[in-house]
This record gives C-alpha cells, structure tokens and sequence, in this order.
C-alpha cells in the first residue's frame, strides 16, 4: 500500500527550464570570450561533451565544469570570476523559474492522504542551504522530510542513499512510497534502484527531447494525474 508521495524539484514541481536556457547561454558566451576562440561551433562541442561527462557522474557543479573547460584549453581562470560567473547563472535560473500551475493544488490534496517529502540534487553551491526550494515557502509547507542530496555527505542522486534516508525519516519501507521525477537517469533509475516505485512526469508545458527507454514505467504529463495515484499503483 502506497503510504508516501515523494518528488524532486525542478522540472517537477517547477519550471525552471528558460532560466537554464538562457543561463546556460551566457556562460558558453563568458567562456568563449574567455578563451578568446573563432569557431563556435568546436567550442560548444567540447563544452557539451564535457557537461555530459559531468551530468553522467552526478557533478552539478557549474565552477567545477566551466574550470576543467578553461583547463581543456590550457588557460587559468581569474581569482573569483568562476564564481561571479556562477552567481550569476543562479540568478538567472532563480528569476526566470515559476511553480507549475497545478503544483499547490496537487501537493495540497496529497497532503491529505499520504506522506509528502522531497529529495532534491543540489546543483553544486558551496554553500548548504541554498537550493532553490527554499525560495517557494508556499510549496516547502507541504513536505514533512526535505532530503537535498550532494549536501552534508549525502550523495546525489541517483544513489540509493538519499531515498535511503528519505525512507527512514518517514518510518517507511520502500515499496510504500511512490517517487515522482522528470529525469529517467537520475529520478527514475535511482528510486527504482532503490525499491521505490517510480512515476515518470513529462511535463506537457516541456519543450524537451525525452530518452526513448525499454524499461516500462508509469508516465504522467501533469501533476494532476497523480490525484488519481490508484490507477498508477
């Protein structure tokens, strides 16, 4: 029996898809200036390569990534401009990400019927306690455990240990709780690997190029479909 309804947060419960667009954009122009380079086109091609490099071991430090670009290159960054580059990109993803119509209406109704709690990658601050959740008071309210992975020694996800230690503060086995995510990798593989079962969101509000799996999950287009959590599980 499903007693727990679990999500991660960008791109579930909000959309923050522009602001990573448009932030992304502006560090590829800060590192192309930087470096100084011609031919865009091979840049970006080294840029996207190594940003899969980091995406595939769960590195979501934008400092760490845009360091080892300028390394690639042999050129050394400037005292503080990675992180004046970073602060910005924050901004930018901050100003530009707004809650998905229907969350506060779906959060609040689960709410009612089961155990509401977030685990969440941080996307590689130094500093604890900045995720981007905390500036949506509105949508915190409804989660009873707030697991931000990548903090405080917990890694990110997909490893198991953030469900883990989701689970064990809501006194729960994993097969009572439901995992809602958009990312297949991360979300999906990881709660899967953790025994929890996982419900894939493809936001229909998306423009996005979602992988082709064979694995069958359950898929929803928009959060209200979880209202209905019986016919998914």
């Amino acid at each position: 029996m499903i007693e727990a309804v679990i999500f991660d947060f960008g791109q579930t419960l909000v959309d923050s898809a522009d602001g990573f667009r448009t932030a992304e954009k502006q560090a590829q122009n800060n590192l192309f200036a930087k470096l100084g380079l011609t031919i865009r086109e091979d840049f970006l091609t080294i840029y996207r390569r190594l940003r899969k490099e980091f995406h595939e071991r769960s590195d979501f430090s934008r400092n760490s990534l845009w360091r080892e670009v300028l390394y690639y290159y042999c050129v050394a960054p400037e005292t503080g401009q990675l992180e004046k580059w970073e602060t910005e990109y924050w901004e930018t993803v901050k100003a530009r990400t707004t809650i998905f119509p229907e969350t506060e209406e779906v959060l609040e109704s689960l709410s009612d019927r089961y155990e509401v709690a977030l685990i969440t990658n941080t996307q590689g601050q130094k500093t604890t306690g900045t995720h981007r959740i905390s500036l949506f008071p509105e949508l915190e309210k409804f989660f009873r455990v707030i697991i931000v992975a990548g903090e405080n020694g917990i890694p990110a996800k997909p490893d198991p240990e953030p469900f883990r230690l989701c689970l064990e503060k809501l006194n729960l086995a994993a097969g009572q709780a439901v995992y809602v995510g958009d990312d297949y990798r991360i979300d999906i593989c990881g709660a899967r690997g953790a025994g929890l079962h996982p419900v894939w969101l493809k936001h229909d509000s998306v423009r996005r190029n979602w992988p082709s799996v064979k694995n069958s999950v359950p898929v929803i287009t928009n959060l209200k479909q979880l209202l209905e959590l019986d016919n998914i599980y």
